[in-house]
C-alpha cells in the first residue's frame, strides 16, 4: 500500500490529508462513506459527507459537527482532492475518491449494482488503486432480480393473510427496511417496529415515496399485517401481541439455507444491500485498478483470487462487520426498546 494512505488502530488514514475515513475509534477529522454504525461513530471531532448523508448522520450521531458536500463535487484537503460518488448501498451512502500527485485511490465503502428506488445507482470510477468490502465475496453469493425477490415477499404476506396470520419481516433498520417499503406496492396495511419511524420520516422528508405505512404502536389488533422490524426484534415479548404469526428476514445471508434454520425463521428472502461475487469482479474490472486491498468479508478468498487474476492484491482487518452483524448493536440502542416507549 502506498504510503500516503494505510490503516491505523483509528482506520484507514490520508496522511497528506490529515484525515480518516470511516473510522472506528474518535479522531480530529472523520470522512463518512456512509451511516451504518460501523461505519459512522460518535466521537470525532469534526465530519465531512455527502449531502445527502447529513440527515441520517446527525440521526445516529446526534448533534456532531458535520458539514455535506456535493455528489461529485471535489475538494481539496492539505493537497489531496476528495469527492464523493453514489455507492448504492442505502440513502447517503457514497464511494470516496482520493486523488494525490497524480495518483487515484477510490475507496468503496459498501456497496451494491442492483437499482435501489431510495438511492442512486453505484457509480463505477477509474483508479490506480481500489479499497473494496467483499461481505459477499464467494461465488455462492449471486442475487436474482430484487423485483422477483420483491414478488416472493408479496406472495408470502398474501398466504400468512389467507391463514389468518400476521407476516413479521425482519430488515435492518437504515435502508433496508425503507427499500422495501419504496418496493412493495400500495397494499395495507402495513405497519413498522418504532425505530424505524424517524427513519422513514426523514426518507420521505427528502422526497422518498414508500408504500403506506403505520407504527406497530397504532395495530387495533387486525390480521394478515404485514410488520416490518428490526432483526434485535426477534424472540422479544413484544411480538406476542401479534400472534399467530411467520418470520421472516431480508438480508444477503437468506441465500444459505442453513442461516435461516439458524434463526428459526419461517421464511428467507435473499435481498442485499451489497455487491454480489460477481458483482465485485466487475467492480474490479471497471476501475481499471492494478492494486486492490479488500477489508470486511471473505478477504483472503478475494486476494487469492484478485492474485490470481494479476492484481496486486491484499487485504486489511478493519472493525467493519458487514450485512449482518453491522446493525444489531446499534438497532439494539436505537429501538432504545422502542416498545417500551410507546409501540406497545
Amino acid at each position: 500500500m502506498k504510503r500516503w494512505l494505510y490503516p491505523t488502530p483509528q482506520g484507514l488514514y490520508c496522511e497528506p490529508g490529515g484525515f480518516y475515513i470511516d473510522p472506528w475509534r474518535p479522531v480530529e477529522y472523520a470522512l463518512i462513506t456512509h451511516s451504518h454504525s460501523d461505519h459512522a461513530r460518535f466521537g470525532s471531532q469534526a465530519y465531512l459527507t455527502v449531502e445527502e448523508n447529513v440527515p441520517l448522520l446527525r440521526h445516529r450521531l446526534g448533534d456532531v459537527r458535520v458539514e455535506g458536500l456535493p455528489w461529485g463535487e471535489t475538494r481539496s484537503i492539505g493537497g489531496v482532492k476528495v469527492s464523493f460518488h453514489p455507492a448504492g448501498h442505502i440513502r447517503g451512502a457514497a464511494q470516496i475518491r482520493l486523488e494525490w500527485r497524480g495518483e487515484v485511490w477510490v475507496i468503496t465503502g459498501d456497496y451494491k449494482r442492483h437499482p435501489d428506488p431510495t438511492t442512486l445507482t453505484f457509480e463505477p470510477l477509474r483508479a490506480h488503486g481500489l479499497i473494496s468490502e467483499c461481505t459477499f465475496g464467494l461465488p455462492i453469493y449471486q442475487w436474482a432480480s430484487p423485483a422477483a425477490v420483491i414478488e416472493e415477499i408479496i406472495a408470502w404476506w398474501q398466504a400468512c393473510r389467507s391463514e389468518g396470520k400476521n407476516a413479521i419481516l425482519y430488515a435492518y433498520s437504515l435502508g433496508k427496511a425503507q427499500r422495501l417499503l419504496a418496493s412493495l406496492p400500495p397494499v395495507s396495511p402495513i405497519y413498522v417496529h418504532g425505530s424505524l419511524v424517524p427513519i422513514n420520516r426523514l426518507y420521505e422528508k427528502a422526497g422518498i415515496r414508500l408504500a403506506a405505512w403505520k407504527p406497530a404502536a397504532e395495530w387495533k389488533k387486525e390480521k394478515g399485517i404485514l410488520l416490518i422490524a428490526p432483526p434485535a426484534a426477534q424472540k422479544s415479548r413484544w411480538l406476542t401481541r401479534f400472534e399467530p404469526y411467520e418470520e421472516a428476514q431480508a438480508s444477503g445471508w437468506m441465500a444459505i439455507r442453513g442461516r435461516k434454520r439458524q434463526k428459526a425463521l419461517d421464511r428467507g428472502f435473499p435481498l442485499s444491500d451489497h455487491a454480489d461475487f460477481y458483482q465485485i469482479l466487475e467492480t474490479l474490472k471497471e476501475t481499471g485498478a492494478e492494486e486492490v486491498v479488500f477489508t470486511h468479508g471473505y478477504t483472503a478468498t478475494m486476494t487469492r483470487l484478485a492474485r490470481f487474476y494479476g492484481y496486486n492484491a491484499y487485504f486489511w482487518e478493519t472493525a467493519y462487520r458487514g450485512e449482518e452483524g453491522a446493525s444489531e448493536e446499534a438497532e439494539r440502542a436505537e429501538m432504545g426498546l422502542a416498545e417500551d416507549r410507546g409501540s406497545k
